[in-house]
């Protein structure tokens, strides 16, 4: 996961992180994913918050630092990312999708993504990022300047 994500232009760093994170073991830092490994719980989130930097614009990604405001549809569009990702790497959707996360909805999201049912897809085919048609396969994986932005 950390070469995939670093192949696809995400910084990520390997360090010690003393403060308490949402998600045990990893935060964001001006645009950097840094993970702490020793405390690391499941190494499947690196994605889903790869997938909320990959939709900011470049200049919003270069300064996310975690928390990333909640947006609901920018969760949602994290959530399709994430699939497509653990797709493009070959990964059981359960390390991503884990009974840990998503508030109990980690079933339901692997059988909807499964069956077909891309929630969140539209968002990543106006970022430009894959088609409905293509789903889980991905044009790009970060999202660039929109026209008039």
């Amino acid at each position: 996961m950390l070469a995939f994500l670093r192949d696809i232009g995400l910084e990520v760093r390997l360090a010690p992180i003393a403060e308490a994170t949402f998600l045990p073991g990893l935060t964001i830092q001006d645009g950097a994913i840094v993970v702490d490994e020793a405390q690391l719980l499941h190494p499947g989130d690196l994605l889903h918050e790869a997938g909320h930097l990959a939709m900011l614009t470049p200049q919003e990604r270069a300064g996310a630092t975690a928390p990333i405001p909640e947006d609901q549809g920018m969760e949602i569009g994290a959530i399709a990312w994430s699939w497509a990702a653990l797709r493009y790497l070959e990964l059981d959707p359960a390390v991503v999708f884990h009974a840990d996360g998503y508030r109990g909805s980690s079933e339901t999201f692997i059988s909807n993504f499964s069956e077909g049912r891309s929630v969140g897809v539209p968002l990543l085919q106006w970022m430009g990022l894959t088609t409905e048609k293509t789903f889980p396969a991905m044009t790009r994986w970060l999202r660039g300047e929109m026209p008039g932005e």
